[in-house]
C-alpha cells in the first residue's frame, strides 16, 4: 500500500464551546491507503484533553511508513493488529484503521454496511450540537438550524435556565451533555427538571473516572446516562454496563471501526442503549461512523455540519435527517 499524510485546518461556523475549552477552528490528519488505484481515506482530529496533535499522529505514522508500504491488506482487522502491535496512540491508529477499511470496501465495490450485514432502511436521527454560549447565542444556532434532536452543552452555573429558555424556542427532543462538569448530587437534582423540558438522556455528567458518583446517580437519576469519557477501550464496556444505561463510542478514542463493533456487539450483549458519536471533523470520519448507524440506538455524527467549509464528499445528511449513501464501496469518501 502507499499511504499519503495531509494536515487540514477546518474553519467552524461559529465557536464551539464545552465546559472545558473553546475553539473557532479545528486540526485534522487525513490518511489516505492506496492499493490497486483504489484510495481509501480517514481521519482523526487533534485533541488537547488526550494531548493529540497532528504533528504527533504523523509523526507516530512516518516512524512504521516502511512497514505500512509493504504490509499486504487482506482484511482491516488484519491491518488493525498489525497497528496495535507498534504500540501507536488510538487516534493515530483510527485515521489508519478508517482509510483500511474505505479502501478494503472499495475493493470489493461494497459499502461497509453491506459487508457487515446490514441494512439502511432504519436508523436513527444524527443529534445536532449546541455549544456553550450566552443563552441568546444558543437561541440564535437552534434557530439557524431546525432539527429534530439537539445535543446541548452545559456545564455553567445556569444550565437548567438556558434548557428553560431554549425550550421556548423549539418542540425538539433534547439530550444533555455536560462533558464531565456535574457532580453526583447536581446530576440528581438537575434530572427531573430536565426531563419535565424534554430531556431524552444525560451524557457523561461526572468526571470519567468517578465511579463511585455514578452509582449513586444510577441509582436515583430519573433520566438514562450515557457514558463517554468513562467509555474509551473495549475494556471499559463492561465496567460501564454497572455504571450507565448505555455508552458513546468514539472512532478516535477506541481506535477506528474494528474495536467500535466489538464493543457495540458486548454493549448489546450486556443490554446497554448503543450510540456512537464523533469529534468535530469532517465528512471523511463522518462517512465511516455512517456506516454503523444500523446498529445503533443514538448517533451524534454533526461533526462535518458544523464547518464552515468541508474538504470531502461522502454521505450526506438532508435537512430532515436522512442519511444520503453514496454509491461508492468502503466508507464512499472522495477528497474535494
Amino acid at each position: 500500500m502507499q499511504i499519503s499524510l495531509k494536515k487540514y485546518v477546518l474553519p467552524l461556523k461559529h465557536t464551539f464551546s464545552i465546559s472545558r475549552e473553546s475553539h473557532d477552528y479545528q486540526n485534522t490528519l487525513i490518511v489516505g491507503l492506496t492499493l490497486d488505484e483504489q484510495t481509501g481515506y480517514g481521519e482523526a482530529t487533534a485533541n488537547p484533553y488526550y494531548n493529540i496533535t497532528v504533528e504527533s499522529m504523523m509523526a507516530e505514522i512516518e516512524g512504521i511508513q516502511a512497514e505500512i508500504n509493504s504490509f499486504k491488506l487482506t482484511t482491516p482487522e488484519e491491518f488493525h493488529a498489525f497497528l496495535l502491535s507498534k504500540g501507536l496512540t488510538n487516534f493515530t491508529i483510527c485515521a489508519l484503521d478508517l482509510a483500511a477499511h474505505d479502501l478494503y470496501g472499495k475493493l470489493l465495490q461494497k459499502p461497509l454496511y453491506s459487508i457487515w450485514g446490514t441494512r439502511t432502511d432504519s436508523y436513527p436521527t444524527t443529534n445536532y450540537t449546541i455549544g456553550i454560549a450566552s443563552i441568546p447565542k444558543m437561541v440564535e444556532k437552534m434557530k439557524e438550524f431546525p432539527w429534530p434532536i439537539y445535543k446541548i452543552k452545559l456545564g455553567t452555573a445556569d444550565d437548567v435556565a438556558i434548557v428553560k429558555e431554549l425550550r421556548n424556542h423549539t418542540d425538539a427532543i433534547f439530550r444533555i451533555d455536560a462533558n464531565c462538569a456535574w457532580t453526583p448530587e447536581e446530576t440528581i437534582k438537575n434530572a427531573p427538571l430536565l426531563k419535565e423540558l424534554g430531556v431524552e438522556f444525560l451524557e457523561q455528567p461526572l468526571k470519567a473516572n468517578d465511579w463511585q458518583g455514578m452509582e449513586m446517580v444510577m441509582h436515583h437519576s430519573v433520566l438514562p446516562v450515557i457514558a463517554d469519557e468513562s467509555c474509551i477501550l473495549e475494556t471499559d464496556v463492561e465496567k460501564c454496563s454497572l455504571h450507565f444505561s448505555g455508552i458513546n463510542i468514539k472512532l478516535t478514542k477506541c481506535g477506528g471501526l474494528t474495536p467500535a463493533l466489538r464493543m457495540i456487539t458486548q454493549g448489546k450483549e450486556l443490554g446497554l442503549k448503543i450510540m456512537v458519536g464523533c469529534m468535530t471533523e469532517s465528512t471523511v470520519g463522518i462517512s465511516a461512523i455512517a456506516q454503523l448507524i444500523p446498529q445503533l440506538d443514538y448517533v451524534d455524527m454533526d461533526g462535518a455540519m458544523l464547518l464552515k467549509e468541508d474538504i470531502a464528499r461522502g454521505v450526506q445528511i438532508a435537512s430532515n435527517g436522512t442519511v444520503i449513501f453514496p454509491k461508492l464501496g468502503g466508507s464512499g469518501v472522495t477528497l474535494l
